[in-house]
């Protein structure tokens, strides 16, 4: 966003904070500047810190980032916590009710169907017995992180502790309690849950299986581009020994066991409101299901100018405010075995360590794995139980009680069957899921209907929190991959360099072995054969060391070649768009000797190229347009580069024509379930034609509909959907081309014609959106990111929102470039999904490397470092980061001791 329109809000903002000054906010109640300023941190001086051993030094740069010295781990992690709750309280707060199924306590009555339904997954409980198992090093720093947030909770009270406590006291008089370690631990099933593959893929295609013939599915879902979009590795398990051999050749044919056999033929509409109370669950990481994902890669130092890997890492997550992402460093004063840490990155409020970095030895990146770790099951109940193998079992149950500010408590009973906790019974539509759904081999009498039960694997306790601290302190690629192997879930690409040269990749996770089925369809819960059978074993887990082409991507494409693989880790990959384009931007530069600079690093990140673009405009171009007014537009696409720029009037049309494909050629062909009801834009009738005055009234509209955002079955504009139509297009009379007619138009009859009706459709809604005059067009007008604060700012009085929301900012990029700024066809052009922070380490000299977060260290709304990342950040800018002693000192703005 340009900076004088930046300074403009920050004007109106600071009118505004002087009117509520003013006026006063409810009841009588007075906000000063003084409660406006009253929760920013103490960050230079001295501050007694209760539970330390020695003194603690805390230096934070221009922008605010935190490095912690410390003498002990004792020491390191009480500070990192006290510091964290410092910048960021109200996030840690919000995060912890949510995991726990209890934000009614915060936000009152509106929240009871989301808090039952998150304690009928039960994360907390989970969290609980995950902690207990968790080796003594481990529990003993998550306790010393949760002294240090609750020395700091003693004394800040209210608004002290943050802007937001203040209005929510005026609401619900809601009072934080102390935090425990199992807080920290139940953080890791949020970030489990919005990375858990391909639950809504599921839901979708039983949708689709009651109007959809099973090619048109198909048609819709096609199978992995191996032949254009190279995997993370080729290698393949060795048939004798078992275990993953990288350079291996072809292996046992993969076998998803007796799955030939479809569960669900036609799951009922009633499972669409599964799918909606799925999507109603606060989603902390990002939208699930969508396409979404991230990029990393790393490139060896015979193909970089230091000499030295370079490793770069974006994940794409939902944009929030604050960041998902708190930047900090953890420094042991003398790194020994009793404070082994020098580590510095990116982690999440909340948790201890650190999540993506780099320590004085490592560096390693993450992107989601995309493993299918998640079944749905119907279930047959009888007579007060449920149906297994012939025979009935007694459910397992417990009750939950939910306390709800402003109101009385509720009760509820949650039951699990032997594949999990029935999720169907959070809603009384949910509970006549499957009531019409034929299913193979299911049993004679319906009685009650099936309810739908989970099976996941973040329900059973794991080891992700002893993994974090100890990649942290790994020195090289074999205690890595020792580390990598309990980072259980989120199943996670780790790409991983050294300073010795090294570069690497392991895949690690809990993955599920099926019986019958492959994960695609929900499953008949009272099928033995459906049962899972186990977990692939960690030694044929797919890894990488040193590979002779000289780097390794990750952008959620196929990590294994499916055909040498013996396992099925998901039948859901992403299409490897963004992966092989970076290959193809590594190979390219690499060619006849070219070294790869930290500049190309970060431009490759900003690569804005569209690869649908690529494939379809050439049919754009040869399309006879009669109409001069879309000819007008048409012309726009000629010459053009691909490139989607945020001043780019092609990249608005093109991805205007783009959207408006998918919509007529799929959005109503789909199950109406999986429509938006609403969602509609408006399109100018083909019968009428000349410039276009006014469309507010004046001219007479056709209103062309899409399907639901929250379904992953939507045209999303994602690259599932580019290799939907890469795959239809040279079919130019495929049944997908032709639409039906109405009283303004007749239908479309193949591709050319539904190509020129998009075109058409394109040119009125621009016009309606961004004006007549094309010359006037940009891609970052339609293009828009808006921040908002979590919760109040979402949910909040108007003013409320106002007050902590930030934006908008225009951008370029897009769904399918690297620079993935994600948008949704079905809902609009807004940017729903983004790279949430970028970095590039320099494995040659860790001073060199570059970061940036999506907005900025600070929770507090009208701190310093609340968004001053985001301008930079939008601008594809990183900034310095300093690692060595002596470069954060040279850095540091505001230093402060903590004390015993």
């Amino acid at each position: 966003m340009p900076a004088k329109k930046t300074s403009r809000r920050a004007r109106l903002i600071v009118i505004a904070v002087v009117l509520l000054l003013v006026a006063g906010v409810g009841g009588g109640t007075f906000w000063t500047v003084s409660t406006v300023r009253d929760s920013f941190p103490q960050t230079t001086g001295s501050l007694k810190l209760k539970g330390l051993e020695d003194p603690v030094t805390v230096q934070r740069d221009r922008e605010g980032i935190p490095q912690i010295y410390a003498d002990s781990s004792s020491d390191l992690f009480t500070a990192q916590g006290y510091v964290q709750a410092q910048d960021r309280f109200w996030e840690m707060d919000v995060r912890r009710h949510t995991t726990s199924g209890r934000l009614s306590e915060m936000f009152g009555p509106g929240q009871v169907k989301t808090d039952a339904f998150l304690r009928t997954l039960g994360w907390r409980r989970v969290a609980e017995r995950e902690y207990a198992g968790l080796s003594e090093e481990t529990k003993a720093n998550l306790k010393s992180y949760t002294a240090g947030v609750n020395a700091y909770l003693k004394d800040h009270k209210g608004s002290a502790a943050s802007l937001e406590y203040a209005a929510l006291d005026l609401d619900t008089g809601y009072k934080p309690q102390k935090w425990d370690p199992v807080d920290s631990v139940a953080w890791l099933k949020a970030m489990a849950w919005d990375l858990r593959a391909n639950m809504s893929s599921e839901i979708d295609r039983a949708l689709m299986a009651g109007r959809l013939s099973r090619q048109q599915i198909e048609d819709l879902y096609p199978a992995y581009p191996a032949d254009r979009n190279k995997p993370v590795t080729e290698g393949a398990v060795d048939s004798r020994s078992k275990e993953f051999d990288p350079e291996g050749g072809a292996a046992a044919s993969p076998d998803a066991g007796p799955g030939a056999q479809q569960a669900v033929r036609s799951a009922g509409s009633q499972l669409s409101s599964v799918a909606t109370r799925l999507d109603k669950i606060p989603s902390l990481l990002g939208p699930n299901n969508s396409g979404i994902g991230s990029n990393s890669w790393v490139v060896s130092g015979k193909h970089t100018t230091t000499g030295k890997p370079l490793l770069a890492n974006d994940p794409h997550l939902a944009p929030q405010l604050p960041s998902i992402w708190y930047q900090m460093g953890l420094h042991c004063r003398t790194v020994t075995k009793s404070c082994p840490y020098d580590v510095s990155g990116f982690t999440f409020a909340g948790l201890p360590g650190v999540v993506i970095g780099h320590n004085q030895d490592i560096s390693w990146g993450m992107t989601n794995l995309g493993a299918d770790v998640t079944d749905l099951y119907l279930e047959k109940f009888r007579d007060g139980g449920y149906l297994y193998d012939g025979r009935r079992r007694s459910y397992k149950t417990r009750e939950e009680v939910i306390k709800v500010a402003g109101g009385k408590s509720r009760k509820i009973t949650v039951r699990e069957t032997n594949n999990g906790p029935v999720i169907s019974d959070r809603n009384t539509e949910l509970r006549k899921v499957g009531e019409e759904s034929p299913v193979d081999n299911a049993a004679p009498d319906r009685g009650d209907g099936y309810g739908v039960s989970l099976r996941w694997t973040a329900l059973s306790p794991g080891k992700t929190m002893d993994s974090v601290f100890a990649i942290n302190k790994a020195s090289d690629f074999k205690e890595f991959r020792a580390a990598a192997r309990d980072f259980e879930v989120p199943s996670q690409n780790l790409i991983y360099a050294d300073t010795k040269g090294n570069i690497g990749y392991q895949a690690p996770g809990r993955i599920p072995v099926r019986g019958a089925g492959d994960g695609r369809y929900p499953a008949p819960g009272w099928d033995p054969r459906y049962r899972w059978k186990g977990y692939v074993p960690q030694k044929a887990l797919p890894w990488e060391y040193n590979p002779k082409r000289g780097y390794i991507v990750t952008a959620n494409q196929a990590v294994v070649d499916e055909k040498k693989y013996p396992y099925v880790l998901t039948k859901d990959w992403g299409y490897g768009t963004r992966s092989q384009r970076i290959n193809d931007l590594i190979s390219s530069k690499t060619a006849d000797g070219g070294k790869i600079s930290m500049g190309d690093m970060q431009t490759m990140q900003m690569d804005n190229s569209s690869e649908i673009a690529k494939l379809l405009v050439p049919y754009l171009l040869k399309i006879d347009m009669e109409d001069e007014y879309v000819r007008e537009a048409q012309r726009l696409l000629e010459g053009w580069d691909y490139t989607q720029e945020r001043d780019s009037a092609p990249a608005a049309y093109f991805n205007a024509v783009w959207r408006n494909l998918l919509l007529l050629a799929f959005g109503n062909k789909l199950p109406k379930e999986l429509r938006v009801k609403g969602d509609c834009i408006n399109v100018r009738p083909s019968d009428e034609s000349g410039p276009v005055d006014d469309l507010d009234g004046n001219t007479r509209l056709v209103r062309e509909c899409g399907v639901r955002d929250t379904a992953s079955g939507q045209p999303d504009g994602g690259d599932r959907w580019y290799e939907v139509v890469r795959k239809l297009i040279k079919d130019e009379n495929n049944d997908w081309w032709k639409t039906p007619g109405n009283d303004v138009r007749p239908g479309d009859r193949n591709r050319d014609e539904l190509l020129a009706h998009a075109m058409k459709n394109a040119r009125w809604e621009l016009t309606s959106k961004l004006g007549k005059d094309i010359e006037s067009w940009s891609w970052g007008r339609l293009h828009h990111l808006m921040l908002k604060n979590q919760t109040i700012g979402t949910d909040g009085p108007g003013f409320m929102q106002f007050l902590l929301n930030r934006g908008p900012w225009d951008l370029g990029g897009g769904k399918d470039a690297v620079n993935a700024t994600g948008w949704n066809a079905a809902g609009g052009y807004d940017v729903v999904w983004v790279p949430s922070m970028r970095m590039v380490v320099n494995l040659d000299d860790f001073d060199k490397s570059r970061w940036i977060n999506l907005t900025g260290a600070s929770g507090h709304a009208y701190n310093p470092n609340y968004v001053d990342q985001m301008d930079k950040w939008s601008e594809g800018a990183l900034l310095p980061w300093a690692f060595s002693q002596r470069a954060v000192e040279k850095s540091t703005e505001e230093k402060m001791a903590l004390t015993p």
